[in-house]
């Protein structure tokens, strides 16, 4: 499987937003995620990083 983990960096610290994530979408100020189980959420930021060998996606506001 190629799913990764969404994590929004706050204060340093990196949280959990969105499990098994499959669709990343960058909507002006906002970046929606989707996962392979339906579930969506749209944080309102900007791509960090991504390494997809460790199935991790960095976001921050």
């Amino acid at each position: 499987m190629c799913e990764a983990n969404a994590y929004l960096c706050k204060d340093g610290k990196e949280e959990l937003v969105l499990e098994a994530v499959d669709v990343l979408e960058n909507e002006g100020d906002q970046v929606r995620i989707a996962n392979i189980f339906g579930e969506q959420k749209v944080v309102k930021g900007k791509i960090r990083s991504m390494s997809l060998v460790d199935h991790k996606i960095l976001l921050e506001e």
